[in-house]
């Protein structure tokens, strides 16, 4: 099924410079919703069960990935 939506022309363009080659604007979309969604809890719960070294490697990489940015940094299931 398919939707048509209207977009103000800056908006469009907004989108159309986030376009990858091949990738549609239902795949832009997919892609900005995905990564505007937090995790639930469940989701996150094995942190609770992590071992001291894994929780000590879990914040090495969180604070290397805080001075690197974004790059890198996996993303939510």
């Amino acid at each position: 099924m398919t939707k048509t939506i209207s977009l103000a022309d800056d908006a469009y363009e907004a989108l159309a410079a986030l376009k990858a080659p091949g990738e549609s604007f239902s795949d832009v979309a997919r892609r900005l919703a995905e990564a505007q969604r937090r995790p639930s809890i469940l989701e996150v719960a094995g942190f609770l069960t992590l071992t001291d070294e894994e929780a000590e490697r879990f914040k090495a990489d969180v604070r290397r990935w805080r001075d690197e940015g974004d790059e890198g940094r996996p993303r939510w299931p």
